[in-house]
């Protein structure tokens, strides 16, 4: 779903969007009368109307008019917004909660051994997170859901990891926040962390994580094999 997609519709409107998914507008047709959808709007026919043209005119609703009324349907990207307002709420609510992301796991671009093992960085590791990390990460290719999910992790307890500079260059900052590590097969590791430094080549759909072991030895893991990372609180 596209940025203009969604500020074509306002708090109004998700309000519609919001009523019609409680109704079962999520799992296909619901079918729908302008006066009765004005009723729970407290407003005009008219109004609910607009509502309702202004949702399909942004592909968040699908319908079809009949004679007595009208079927709805929630498209994938309706659910999409309302699933980012349910986020939002979350990150309101549930603020040391834990954040579950969903990817696979792929080859980095080999940054991350050379940036764990400078000196400035072990240090804090090492006093921070408790450990030294293998020098390298454990790349994560997030699935579409997880990648909106992943802005929840904001409202998590983060371990910072400062910036710091030697003779040659200056090095970013980083943030850190515990996590743990489970394979398709059920394996489990816990003593992981997230990291996500301020300058990087990576775009949102990549999530990069430290442990003191080789996590692909540890949990037997290859290119393209499915993970679920829980970030925040040990399980």
């Amino acid at each position: 779903m596209s940025v203009s997609t969604a500020s074509a519709v306002g708090h109004d409107e998700l309000a519609v969007l919001k009523l019609l998914a409680l109704e079962g507008g999520l799992e296909g047709d619901v079918k729908i009368s302008c006066s009765r959808l004005a009723d729970r709007l407290d407003a005009s026919n008219q109004t609910a109307s607009r509502r309702l043209q202004r949702l399909e005119s942004a592909d968040l609703l699908e319908r079809d008019t009949v004679s007595d009324g009208q079927w709805v349907a929630v498209t994938d990207d309706g659910e999409r917004l309302l699933h980012a307002e349910y986020e939002d709420y979350r990150r309101i609510f549930e603020a040391k909660s834990e954040v579950e992301l969903d990817g696979t796991v792929t080859s980095g671009m080999g940054e991350g051994r050379h940036y764990i093992s400078l000196p400035g960085y072990k240090r804090q590791f090492e006093d921070r997170l408790g450990y030294e990390p293998f020098p390298g990460t454990l790349n994560v290719e997030l699935r579409e859901e997880s990648v909106r999910r992943r802005s929840a992790v904001a409202s998590l307890e983060p371990v910072p990891i400062d910036g710091w500079e030697d003779d040659d260059r200056t090095y970013g900052p980083a943030v850190c926040y515990a996590a743990t590590i489970e394979t398709a097969e059920g394996d489990r590791y816990e003593n992981a962390h997230t990291i996500a430094p301020e300058r990087t080549h990576h775009d949102d759909d990549q999530l990069e994580v430290i442990a003191p072991e080789k996590l692909r030895e540890e949990l037997d893991l290859e290119d393209d094999d499915h993970v679920t990372v829980y970030v925040g609180d040990r399980r």
